[in-house]
């Protein structure tokens, strides 16, 4: 049976199905950081509605497909395929997150990805 913080991480990942910037923020206490390690970490609320506005209005479709997932107390392990529609292209990039889960809100969220495999789909 998941943890409750497997849980959110796993609604969280749902969410990006539909899309929506304001329920996806709502998955985030207002200090959360996330951070795309190939890149500097966002830090509040703000900051990561700005990243994620940098790439999710040009996906006509998205899904992040949990291949495996664990929890030990609040944090959580998964192993995603992350799929972006752009356009004519489908971007397919696997993923590692983990994810701090704090009242039931993310608080941190890393992901750890091959930013050149991103790029080439990309272009």
């Amino acid at each position: 049976m998941p943890s409750d913080a497997e849980k959110v991480v796993s609604d969280f990942c749902k969410a990006w199905s539909r899309r929506n910037l304001d329920e996806i923020l709502g998955y985030f206490t207002e200090d959360a950081v996330y951070h795309n390690v190939p890149v500097d970490p966002a830090k509040g609320k703000t900051a990561i509605a700005g990243v994620i506005n940098s790439f999710l209005p040009m996906a006509s479709h998205v899904e992040f497909r949990v291949m495996k997932s664990a929890s030990n107390g609040n944090i959580v392990f998964n192993e995603r395929m992350d799929i972006f529609h752009m356009g004519q292209k489908v971007v397919e990039l696997p993923v590692a997150g983990v994810f701090e889960v704090t009242n039931g809100k993310i608080s941190l969220w890393r992901d750890y990805f091959d930013m050149q495999m991103f790029t080439k789909q990309t272009q």
